[in-house]
């Protein structure tokens, strides 16, 4: 095994009760609940709009190093990613750049933590000629022009995808989103946030709808990420269906989890393909691979590679919307967190969309990214639910009453987003009706929509 590993994850699992157990260590006491915010942003060269290479990436990474508390990761050789004392930049493998930000008590430290991020990337990246944009899909450059982030298990990764759907490169290479962080208190409290999250896909896909386009043209849909990811793997994405029973529990999760093909699995420093046989971590539970003894950082690893709209690792992450500007980018978490950690609004919630059947679930997902808040929903659409979930998230945050020192309290991370709602009109609905031009035109009509400011 190997010895990067914590300690707790260098343990050989003996049985399924050490992968629920994996899960069960997430569970934290309500007063000790937090919130995580992933951010995924798209780098384009300034001038033409295309995705920068990844040498200019690199060297953005070289000279954030240099001038702040990150501190490089390097694989052969070569920067990919910097880790600060409490949050890290990543990339993903076309070059997109995540913030995951710490993990904080409120949305307010969210910010702080967002805001000075930003100020460092944008000041560092201006003198490199790159831009930033909170943009669902690649708007201008074609897949085959996007090079491959230098990390090996994307060399796994990427020639598998071609055997498991039509766009899974287009997801690795193409696409960015936000992922929201949440907290539970034991196994109940968790499936019931679970549920609820995979009951909201269809709302937050047309809320947080931000991708239209794709190499300079109008897909069809509003967001053309959502569609991609649907695409990808039908392994590892979409819902997970036995979440829905009642009595449904962690090795629910458990047994879905083992029966996903696994990619990899790491060992002194490197990834030993499991892809050729499409062998799924219950085999390798029984019968090793190359040698090796399944330990917790392999399930640890394995859980990453799960798609799903809602997943454990083993905080609930939810990962329906699509890259948003940044003057949006925390109302995804406040949606969520007025939701999840209030009981009365979490309930009001699920009154409202529990009760689709998962066949009627699954088609207004599909329905929302192509036509956003006007899917339609019995004699009324996503918009009226939209504006009623909005309402029972506020509320939620009222009640928590997390305040800035301006006194203020989260819901101002709900303000623009309840305008969104109550218009009916989607992020890229918005966008779309701008882009004609020139190329020149269409960059800046870009930037002025979805573009990072100092």
């Amino acid at each position: 095994m190997t010895s990067q590993l914590k300690p707790h994850l260098q343990a050989v699992v003996n049985s399924r009760d050490d992968l629920r157990g994996y899960l069960l260590r997430g569970a934290r006491p309500q007063e000790e609940w937090g919130i995580g915010v992933e951010m995924e942003k798209l780098v384009l060269d300034a001038a033409t709009g295309e995705a920068a290479p990844f040498d200019r990436i690199e060297e953005l990474l070289r000279r954030l190093e240099g001038i702040g508390a990150w501190r490089g990761v390097r694989e052969n050789g070569r920067l990919v990613a910097l880790q600060g004392p409490s949050s890290s930049i990543t990339l993903e493998p076309g070059g997109q750049l995540e913030l995951s930000g710490e993990l904080c008590d409120d949305l307010h430290c969210c910010r702080r933590g967002y805001e000075a991020y930003i100020r460092e990337i944008v000041a560092t990246g201006e003198a490199l000629g790159l831009r930033f944009c909170g943009l669902g899909a690649q708007p201008f450059t074609a897949l085959e022009q996007i090079g491959w982030l230098p990390k090996s298990r994307y060399g796994i990764m990427g020639p598998y995808m071609l055997r498991t759907g039509d766009m899974g490169q287009r997801m690795m290479k193409q696409t960015a989103g936000v992922q929201v962080n949440l907290d539970f208190s034991d196994e109940a409290d968790c499936m019931e946030k679970m549920r609820l999250g995979m009951a909201l896909t269809p709302l937050l896909y047309a809320l947080f709808a931000n991708s239209p386009l794709l190499e300079d043209r109008s897909t069809g849909w509003l967001s053309t990420r959502g569609e991609i990811w649907s695409r990808t793997d039908p392994d590892r994405t979409g819902l997970i269906e036995r979440l829905f029973a009642e009595g449904a529990n962690f090795s629910d999760y458990v047994e879905y989890a083992l029966d996903v093909p696994m990619y990899f699995i790491h060992r002194q420093g490197e990834y030993l393909d499991m892809t050729g046989e499409r062998r799924t971590f219950r085999r390798y539970l029984d019968e090793g691979f190359a040698g090796q003894r399944a330990v917790l950082g392999d399930w640890d690893l394995h859980l990453s590679t799960l798609f799903t709209e809602v997943r454990l690792r083993p905080q609930i992450e939810v990962r329906s919307a699509d890259s948003l500007p940044p003057r949006l980018s925390l109302s995804v978490g406040a949606l969520l967190k007025g939701l999840f950690y209030d009981k009365e609004s979490r309930e009001g919630a699920w009154a409202l969309l529990g009760p689709f059947c998962r066949e009627e679930l699954q088609d207004l997902i599909r329905q929302s990214r192509r036509l956003g808040l006007r899917t339609p929903l019995g004699r009324e659409t996503l918009r009226e639910y939209a504006l009623a979930v909005i309402a029972l998230a506020r509320a939620g945050l009222e009640r928590q009453g997390c305040r800035d020192v301006l006194g203020r309290d989260e819901t101002i991370f709900l303000d623009e987003l309840h305008g969104i709602a109550d218009s009916g009109v989607t992020l890229a609905e918005r966008l779309l009706f701008r882009w004609q031009g020139s190329r020149d035109d269409k960059l800046q009509v870009l930037l002025d929509h979805c573009g990072f400011t100092a």
